[in-house]
C-alpha cells in the first residue's frame, strides 16, 4: 500500500514526493516561464533506485504523533448536521493532514477544517478519530499524561 493510503476506509489519497538533484533543480529555473520542461517518472525497483523517505512530523499535531496518540494515516471525519456538511482526512507521515477533495495539505487541524467550512473554526475541536475522540481530547491527553 502506498503512503497515504487508507483502503479499509475506503478512501483513496496517494501522496508522492519528488526530490530532483540540484542540477535538474538549476535547469528547470534556466528554463523559467517560458518553455516545457519534460520530467520522466520511473517507478521500478532496480538496485539504483532510491529509498523512499518521510519527514518527521512537525507542526502542531507532531506532539501526538510523537506520544502515539495520532498516526500517519489515520483517518479523521467531521460532521455539521444542520449545516449539511461532512469531510474526511488523512494524517501524512509528516504531520499534515490531507483533506478529501483538496489538493492542498494543510499543517494545522482548523485551516484544514477553514477549507472545508469556508469559514474561521476550532478544527481541534471538529476533527474526530473514529473511535468519536477530537483532536482536542487528545492533546488534553497528552497534557495530563505528560504534567
Amino acid at each position: 500500500m502506498a503512503s497515504g493510503q487508507r483502503a479499509e476506509e475506503g478512501i483513496y489519497i496517494a501522496t508522492l514526493t519528488i526530490h530532483f538533484d540540484p542540477e535538474v533543480l538549476a535547469h528547470i529555473a534556466a528554463v523559467g516561464a517560458e518553455g516545457a520542461v519534460e520530467v520522466n517518472v520511473s517507478l521500478g525497483g532496480g538496485a539504483g533506485a532510491a529509498k523512499a523517505t518521510s519527514a518527521p512530523p512537525i507542526g502542531p499535531l507532531a506532539p501526538l504523533m510523537a506520544a502515539g496518540l495520532l498516526r500517519a494515516n489515520d483517518v479523521l471525519t467531521f460532521r455539521q448536521t444542520r449545516a449539511k456538511r461532512s469531510a474526511k482526512a488523512i494524517v501524512q507521515p509528516d504531520g499534515q493532514l490531507i483533506v478529501e477533495g483538496k489538493a492542498t495539505p494543510f499543517q494545522s487541524p482548523s485551516k484544514a477544517a477553514s477549507a472545508v467550512t469556508g469559514s474561521a473554526i476550532n478544527g481541534w475541536t471538529l476533527w474526530r478519530l473514529p473511535d468519536g475522540r477530537t483532536l482536542d481530547d487528545l492533546r488534553d491527553k497528552l497534557m495530563s499524561d505528560e504534567g
